[in-house]
């Protein structure tokens, strides 16, 4: 039994919610998003919340309760918040800025690299750190993992892409382990 699908989903106000068979609709102040969850889950609303529970008892069906209840709760808060993830950029001549719906980032290549933003993200440059946002929590992490991968964080230096805030472990050169002996 999931303890997460347990849980009932509180709707803020300004938030509408339309539920029709096995497609849920979110309407916000932000934008508007849609699912489509499997037949193995039925989902219930009320004045004030969504209420979602497994059809059959199996380990899938129990698997996908709490996934369907956490994929709606984050299209609420998506709709009325949205989410945002901070990229930081290290290293020297490691440059990004924004050219419409561009980014053109130089990463100690030969060529600039140009990255597309996705239709629905916004991006913006502040000194060397980036900012995804969007309503679809999906599309946010996955634009950001995909930058993220043009330039890993080397563990040597520690020059390329981070999260905002990630520690990243650094290693010790060949001289610095050569002399320990």
């Amino acid at each position: 039994m999931s303890r997460i699908g347990r849980k009932p989903i509180e709707i803020p106000e300004g938030v509408e919610v339309k539920i029709s068979g096995n497609k849920i609709s979110v309407k916000g102040p932000k934008g508007s998003l849609d699912f489509d969850f499997h037949d193995d889950i039925e989902a219930k609303n009320s004045e004030k919340e969504i209420q979602v529970t497994a059809r059959r008892e199996t380990k899938q069906s129990w698997a996908l309760w709490g996934l369907t209840r956490m994929l709606i709760a984050n299209m609420i808060q998506g709709a009325t918040k949205g989410f945002e993830k901070k990229l930081e950029l290290q290293g020297v001549g490691y440059r990004m800025a924004t050219q419409g719906k561009k980014l053109n980032l130089a990463l100690g290549f030969s060529h600039p690299v140009e990255v597309e933003v996705p239709e629905g993200l916004e991006a913006r440059v502040e000194k060397n750190t980036l900012t995804i946002s969007g309503i679809d929590k999906q599309k946010v992490g996955q634009f950001a993992a995909s930058i993220r991968a043009l330039k890993k964080v080397e563990p040597y230096k520690g020059k390329g892409f981070r999260y905002a805030g990630e520690i990243v472990r650094k290693k010790a050169g060949k001289k610095a382990v050569g002399a320990e002996k």
